[in-house]
């Protein structure tokens, strides 16, 4: 996880702590709604990712609650953009397309926003 918060850092503007909770909170969200066989997958194969998820707060109430706890810990609406498409981007590098693309297809109104 060390690799995707430094992306994030770099290519997004945020500092690390900002940008792990960000992470822990997205993947988390997905992790609560998304279908858990492809969960399991994209997780497996992100060494750390339930760590950061177990250390975030839970962002739940669907794409807007994700979206306002987000905005609670200070980030604008391209910095969640940019740290959704990193983290997505970085879900598919390491579990493929497939997985990660079935859980953002199976979150209504997720896909717009990664």
């Amino acid at each position: 996880m060390d690799e995707l918060i430094a992306r994030i850092t770099s290519n997004v503007g945020i500092d690390a702590d900002t940008a792990k909770k960000a992470v822990g909170m997205i993947i988390g969200f997905l992790q609560q709604e998304g279908p858990q066989e492809d969960v399991a997958k994209m997780m497996a194969a992100m060494p750390g990712a339930q760590q950061v998820v177990d250390e975030t707060p839970d962002a739940s109430g669907g794409v807007m609650g994700l979206g306002a706890a987000l905005m609670g810990i200070g980030l604008g609406m391209g910095e969640i953009s940019g740290v959704s498409k990193e983290t997505v981007a970085y879900a598919k590098e390491h579990a493929g397309e497939e997985p990660v693309d079935r859980v953002i297809a199976s979150i209504p109104g997720l896909s717009q926003f990664v």
